[in-house]
């Protein structure tokens, strides 16, 4: 047998990506301690903590209006299953966390869905959760986003009606049927 053959079969390993955004992070620079490079190996008991304190979080966000520990992640396996996820806990006692929008108070704590919105204050988070079969540990890569996660979408159009009444964006959608889209794409 060939060495290639009498190796063990590699494992893949749960990832979190976690993609950054704050309206002021060119001018702020509250992300200038996070390293965007490089995925990042924890073991599975590690708390992954984000918030101001470089001594308590592994991922410190250079802001004073960020609590010293902001929230927390969490790799677990699920009950009764062979699949591992994160649940997010709020640390801060001044902000409410948002998941997808369930509020979160102090202390509370939820399974973190596979793709999701984590907001607080003008923070913005997309975490995506991509799946492996590690139980010791798991990694986080972080990214930066250029533009807001978030953002009004499908808000009507402020062009004047003219005088007829009659819009001319209605004119143009005379015909078609209406159709449904995600409300994560844009209009």
């Amino acid at each position: 047998m060939s060495s290639f053959e009498e190796a063990e079969t590699e494992e893949t390993v749960t990832c979190l990506h976690l993609t950054f955004y704050h309206p002021g992070q060119g001018e702020k620079m509250m992300f200038r301690c996070l390293d965007f490079c490089r995925r990042q190996q924890l073991r599975a008991d590690d708390t992954a903590k984000f918030g101001r304190d470089s001594s308590l979080c592994r991922y410190s966000l250079v802001d004073t209006r960020v609590s010293r520990i902001q929230f927390s992640l969490q790799f677990y396996r699920k009950l009764h299953s062979s699949e591992y996820t994160f649940e997010i806990k709020n640390l801060s006692k001044k902000t409410k966390l948002t998941v997808n929008q369930t509020e979160l108070g102090y202390l509370n704590k939820i399974d973190l869905p596979w793709k999701c919105i984590i907001c607080f204050g003008d923070y913005q988070i997309l975490a995506e959760i991509q799946e492996g079969e590690a139980m010791d540990y798991f990694e986080t890569h972080l990214h930066l986003a250029e533009a807001p996660i978030l953002q009004e979408r499908c808000l009507p159009s402020l062009q004047p009606i003219p005088e007829n009444g009659i819009s001319p964006s209605f004119l143009l959608d005379q015909g078609k049927s209406p159709t449904e889209i995600d409300e994560n794409e844009l209009c």
